[in-house]
């Protein structure tokens, strides 16, 4: 694959500095000895709080207030540095002013990692504020000590029976085979999901970064890759300075083995806004974050109320092989239901055959049919060995990678029916679902089938068809990275010559700040070989009538101007102009729109150009984003796109293998196919002009800020544009 640097600039703080590996924060997230600066005695206060979250860890707890000698039996030390030994992890509970000195105490001292509390920094957004915690990140870098938060609710380690955090309600219990770490940014949208362990999920770690003035989600992904407890990791966030950080998170999770779940909260305004105010860090564009997603291989979960189940199921679950699931139920009903959402999310019910469906046949009553999904009807209720053959077939089955398990009706007597679940996926090393739909979420069972190593439960069909969905996906992608990786990469960057970016630079050389003359545009395009139709600017209607009868009718007339970024808004256009009188009257009339419609603006003609034959219409542009730098976007419709809104992005510049999954990436592939009677897209040379945008943004990043050809006719041969656009900024001073 090419070589794509995210991001366009040095943010202040995590940005300048490597990720964190796993043994450069052992002493923060897994310390052998704590301190507690501000323990106190007093009920509520954070410091006592922190106390009581360490009853079961087995390390060294010290105390530190030089307001008292001892606190519940234990000492109480005036400084850290008048502590025994120098304590791996110091938790600071006091209140922010006095925070600084205590950190930088800690530095001095040698300790491996602080948890501060304190709120009241650069969420505030005040000068001063963001000043004082740029002062902690300084110490952290002087002093080598990691520093989680400020304004964090701290970390969670179930493994180590311990709670560095102020919380409550934390269930420390057996750690299970199959258990889910959580890294967060916000504490209590983290701690909302950690409580899913009342519900039966096995979590290893929570683990929340606050404003993360030193330590990062990034970071305690990199450490979690490494950590033997837990076999899948979410990661809940709402931005990032340096999104690049999180490229390389997910890449070590990667190589670890372990599913990333991924939710991303602040992707409205509003939510961007309030991010910036929540804790300091920058929300960016919602498309160039699904693209890193994309680059990442993390499974995206949209919904909050998803997360903890999602990812127990990926903690869980082997590699699907055949892309298919098999649906037993008592209910009809329930089986059109989960069929409903199986045909939604696409995921496969594949009917039976076979042994599958002889055992079928030989267990349902005679007036069931051997289908998918099964209705082994409410005589199994009397009969609960039938309907355990019945999930045993799928799961024998090598057309089934899961059986889904319909639990309508949470009754004790119905416990054995859920409880065949383990075993059974168990023994042909699969996994089997439940779809727990009755009301009563916690009803007898419910929680010992969602600890069973094999068995994943679910709180809705919906639910689990998405996560099934998700999970055939993950696999997909996993399978075309190899043979992406394995297969030579084509690059169309030496295609482009240096003579071309010269040229390219020195158009842009001289050009003042704002939308490049349509020349100077069409002149850099085609410098880097993206073929654009004839065009011509006149000056009078006279000069449009001879132009248009020489290209030939029909003709469309278009307003020249580097005020109008966007001629149609300013009645700029006029389109199947079929002969010479209509050259001369177009002309006119635009002159007058634009008169009317964009008083003020440099009119340096008009662009008369041939109609172009059918043909899908896309809109192939770039930027340079101020979180994510170059970026290329690919969009359906040309000047529909804003209606059919199906349009992906990703990281400049682009092979030729990413860029082709940039085109599948796309809702409508039966467009691009051909709909209708239409030729199918030549998906190569669009995949051409992809590359060449993507090179260009990529070269002229100081200057270009913006480009765009839309549309883009694609057509049988090779796409031709229309229209173009290259917005620059000014020149650097000399």
């Amino acid at each position: 694959m090419s070589t794509t640097v995210i991001g366009k600039r040095a943010p202040s703080g995590t940005s300048l500095r490597a990720i964190y590996t796993h043994e450069q924060l052992k002493r923060l997230i897994a310390p052998r000895s704590i301190a507690i600066v501000g323990a106190s005695p007093r009920a509520g206060a954070f410091g006592e709080r922190t106390l009581a979250n360490l009853s079961g860890y087995a390390g060294e707890v010290y105390l530190v207030n030089a307001r008292y000698q001892e606190i519940s039996g234990r000492p109480c030390y005036p400084s850290v540095a008048a502590l025994p030994q120098v304590p791996d992890c110091v938790v600071i509970t006091v209140g922010r002013e006095a925070v600084e000195d205590v950190v930088r105490e800690c530095g001095q001292c040698g300790v491996g990692g602080v948890v501060i509390y304190a709120s009241g920094y650069a969420e505030l957004g005040t000068p001063e504020r963001i000043a004082e915690q740029q002062a902690l990140t300084d110490l952290a870098r002087q002093h080598n000590v990691r520093i989680v938060g400020p304004n964090c609710v701290g970390l969670i380690s179930i493994d180590q029976s311990f709670g560095l955090t102020f919380s409550g309600g934390i269930r420390f219990a057996e750690l299970g085979a199959h258990a889910v770490a959580l890294a967060s940014q916000s504490g209590a949208v983290g701690n909302a999901v950690f409580q899913g362990s009342h519900m039966g999920v096995d979590f290893s770690h929570l683990l929340t970064a606050g404003n993360s003035c030193d330590v990062d989600v990034a970071d305690f992904i990199s450490y979690l890759a490494g950590d033997a407890s837990c076999k899948a990791i979410i990661c809940i966030f709402e931005g990032l300075s340096n999104p690049e950080r999180l490229l390389e998170a997910g890449d070590i999770a990667r190589r670890a083995g372990k599913p990333l779940i991924v939710h991303k909260i602040a992707t409205g305004s509003k939510g961007a806004k309030m991010a910036i105010s929540h804790t300091g860090t920058i929300a960016g564009s919602q498309d160039g974050w699904r693209a890193l997603f994309e680059r990442m291989g993390a499974i995206v979960v949209e919904e909050f109320e998803a997360l903890a189940e999602t990812a127990a199921f990926f903690a869980r679950a082997p590699r699907p092989r055949a892309f298919g699931a098999g649906v037993v139920s008592i209910s009809g009903g329930f089986c059109v239901i989960h069929a409903d959402k199986a045909e939604e999310h696409g995921v496969a019910l594949p009917e039976p055959s076979g042994g599958v469906r002889a055992t079928l046949l030989a267990n349902l009553p005679d007036f069931a049919l051997p289908s998918n999904p099964c209705d082994v009807t409410g005589a199994a209720v009397n009969n609960p060995g039938s309907m355990d053959n019945c999930c045993d077939a799928f799961l024998a089955s090598e057309d089934y990678d899961t059986v889904v398990l319909t639990h309508s009706y949470a009754w004790d007597l119905l416990i054995p029916r859920i409880a065949c679940l383990g075993p059974l996926a168990e023994r042909r090393n699969k996994i089997a679902c439940a779809t727990w739909t009755s009301g009563w979420l916690d009803g007898p069972g419910a929680f010992e089938a969602a600890q069973h190593p094999h068995v994943a439960v679910f709180r809705s069909a919906e639910r689990c068809f998405k996560t099934l969905a998700l999970w055939f996906a993950h696999e997909r992608a996993r399978r075309q990275r190899e043979a992406d990786a394995a297969g030579a990469v084509e690059t169309l960057s030496n295609q482009v010559s240096e003579s071309a970016r010269q040229t390219v630079a020195h158009l842009l050389a001289d050009a003042s700040a704002g939308v490049l003359p349509s020349a100077q545009a069409r002149a850099a395009l085609d410098a880097y070989g993206i073929a654009m139709a004839p065009v011509q600017v006149v000056t009078s209607g006279e000069a449009a009538a001879e132009v248009a009868a020489r290209l030939g009718f029909p003709v469309a007339l278009k307003i020249e101007s580097a005020d109008i970024a966007h001629k149609t808004e300013a009645g700029g256009v006029i389109l199947n102009v079929h002969d010479a009188a209509g050259a001369r009257h177009g002309f006119a009339t635009l002159m007058e729109n634009c008169a009317q419609h964009a008083p003020g603006a440099r009119i340096d003609g008009v662009l008369v150009q041939p109609m172009m034959p059918g043909g899908l219409e896309v809109l192939v542009g770039a930027r340079v984003d101020e979180l994510f730098g170059p970026v290329v976007v690919l969009a359906l419709g040309g000047v529909m796109v804003e209606v059919l809104k199906d349009r992906v992005l990703d990281f400049a510049p682009l092979d030729m293998t990413q860029a082709r999954r940039l085109i599948g990436r796309l809702a409508n592939q039966v467009l691009l196919d051909g709909f209708r009677g239409q030729a199918p897209v030549n998906r190569e040379a669009l995949a051409k002009v992809v590359c060449r945008m993507s090179q260009l943004i990529a070269d002229q990043r100081e200057r270009i800020t913006e480009l765009e050809v839309n549309p883009l006719i694609c057509v049988a041969g090779e796409p031709v544009g229309v229209d173009a656009l290259i917005v620059v900024k000014a020149p650097p001073a000399p």
